[in-house]
C-alpha cells in the first residue's frame, strides 16, 4: 500500500520527560510550602523518593535555581530559597500588566459557552472555600485567570507570565487561610464586569484583585519571618 506522503510532516507527539515530571513536582511541593524555605534537599534522596535517576533531579534542581526557588551551593547542601519580597513585587507587576489588558479584551470576546464554563469554575471555588481546602482553591485561582486568558485569546500572555508570577505564589498559598472567600468574592466581581461588557470595571476590579497581596505580605511576613530574605 503506497505510503501518504502527507504524514510526513507531522511532528511526533511530545511527552512530558522525566525531568520535567520531577520538576514540576518539585515545583508544586515549593510553591504549596511542602518543601518551605530553608529546606535541604540532595539529589540522591529526590531520587530514591521519586523512583528516577540523579541525572533529571539534577536537571530539575539547575531550572528550579535559575527560577530563584532553590540555592545551589557547590560541595554543600541544596536548600529551598527564601521567599523575596522584591521577586513577589516584580511578578505582580507583571501580571497587572496582562491582566488588566486581558479583562479589558475578555469584555469584548468572550461569549455565552465561555461565560458558562467560567461560572462553574467559580462554583467549584465556593466549594472549596467551603471545604476549607487551600491547594484545591489555590488550583482553581490559577485556573479562573489563565482560563481569562485563553477564552480572550491571549493564552500566550499567560505564559509568558507565569513563571514569574511563581513567586507570588508562595505568599498566596500562605493567604488562603484567611484570604481564599475575599478572593473567591473578588473573582465573581471581575466576571460579572467582563459579563456587562464594562472594560473600565472589570480592569478596576483585576487591580484591586491583585493588589490585595501588598498587604497580605505585611500580615504573612510578620507570621512567617523565618521564610522570607533579609533585602535589606
Amino acid at each position: 500500500m503506497p505510503g501518504n506522503d502527507a504524514l510526513s510532516v507531522l511532528e511526533p507527539i511530545q511527552r512530558p520527560s522525566i525531568a520535567d515530571s520531577v520538576f514540576d513536582e518539585l515545583h508544586r511541593q515549593i510553591l504549596r510550602l511542602e518543601l518551605p524555605p530553608g529546606t535541604k534537599l540532595s539529589e540522591f534522596d529526590v531520587a530514591r523518593a521519586l523512583g528516577v535517576s540523579r541525572q533529571p533531579v539534577r536537571d530539575a534542581f539547575y531550572r528550579l535555581s535559575k527560577l530563584g526557588f532553590l540555592t545551589i551551593r557547590p560541595q554543600r547542601a541544596t536548600t529551598v530559597s527564601a521567599i523575596s519580597e522584591r521577586a513577589v513585587l516584580q511578578a505582580r507587576f507583571i501580571r497587572m500588566a496582562i491582566e488588566l489588558e486581558t479583562a479589558r479584551v475578555a469584555c469584548q470576546t468572550l461569549t455565552e459557552a465561555d461565560f458558562l464554563a467560567m461560572e462553574a469554575i467559580l462554583a467549584q471555588q465556593e466549594r472549596a472555600v467551603a471545604a476549607r481546602d487551600p491547594a484545591a482553591f489555590h488550583d482553581l485561582d490559577d485556573q479562573f485567570h489563565r482560563e481569562i486568558c485563553e477564552r480572550a485569546g491571549a493564552g500566550f500572555a499567560w505564559e509568558t507570565a507565569r513563571e514569574m508570577k511563581s513567586h507570588m505564589d508562595r505568599v498566596r498559598y500562605l493567604s488562603l487561610s484567611f484570604a481564599s472567600e475575599r478572593a473567591f468574592l473578588e473573582h465573581k466581581d471581575i466576571l460579572a464586569a467582563i459579563r456587562a461588557r464594562d472594560p473600565d470595571r472589570a480592569a478596576q476590579m483585576v487591580r484591586l484583585h491583585l493588589s490585595r497581596i501588598l498587604d497580605q505580605i505585611v500580615r504573612i511576613r510578620a507570621e512567617n519571618a523565618a521564610y522570607f530574605a533579609d533585602e535589606g
